[in-house]
């Protein structure tokens, strides 16, 4: 069995997915991918069990609907724990993460790292196609979580992250309370307050080409608020 099993949630990404999955093994030949569609109506789960059956490396799980991304990891990582990989990835499935950095990411894990983060705001990293707005918003959304958690993490909602079994067992993935946007902030608050070793690596973030974001104001918000949840130890 591959040792690193890398969860991509899905929904209406079917122009995506056939060139994602491609990049994806090809960056890491040795790992497997899991898609986790929420009925698309796209078609996209459909197309996913057709790459499936052509490829023992990619696995598919069907969900009842639009559950939510949160959620989507967290069932995603259960299936992978339970089947005994080592590494789990969460990465989108909309080409704006580079497969590129997966080999990098995978090694400062193997060689200490219990959480790697693909970061946009250390050194070597950035955005592309993000206007001003979304420049701004991200990069405040960003110092007004760290400022309330006190925490350190340069890009505290980054979703491209490789974290170690053993770091997903430690924070207990029954207790996580959010589901939205705010599920990349909490991940990241929860590995810090147990101690773990989190590590930040510089990727280039770029904006999808194919298909419409599922970022909003309202996602954001909502984030911002769940933030003094989590300050104050609530769920």
């Amino acid at each position: 069995m591959a040792k690193a099993l890398i969860v991509v949630p899905t929904y209406n990404e079917h122009e995506n997915v056939g060139g994602i999955a491609e990049r994806l093994l090809a960056a890491l030949p040795k790992g497997e991918v899991l898609f986790v569609d929420d009925n698309s109506p796209d078609g996209t789960g459909a197309l996913l069990d057709q790459m499936a059956a052509k490829d023992g490396r990619i696995h598919v799980m069907h969900r009842a609907g639009k559950l939510g991304l949160g959620t989507a990891y967290i069932e995603g990582f259960h299936w992978g724990l339970a089947r005994g990989y080592e590494f789990l990835f969460e990465m989108d499935a909309d080409g704006s993460h580079d497969p590129k950095y997966l080999p990098t990411m995978l090694g400062l894990a193997e060689t200490g790292a219990d959480v790697v983060v693909g970061s946009r705001y250390v050194k070597g990293g950035g955005t592309e196609n993000w206007g001003i707005d979304r420049q701004l918003l991200s990069r405040g959304a960003g110092l007004y979580a760290r400022t309330i958690l006190g925490i350190s993490v340069r890009d505290v909602t980054a979703g491209f992250i490789c974290w170690r079994r053993a770091a997903l067992e430690a924070i207990d993935l029954s207790t996580i309370g959010s589901n939205g946007y705010s599920f990349q902030i909490e991940m990241k608050y929860r590995a810090i307050k147990k101690g773990l070793r989190l590590v930040e690596t510089p990727i280039v973030f770029v904006d999808r080409r194919v298909g419409q974001s599922k970022m909003s104001r309202a996602i954001m918000v909502e984030a911002l608020v769940k933030v003094w949840a989590l300050r104050f130890g609530r769920r």
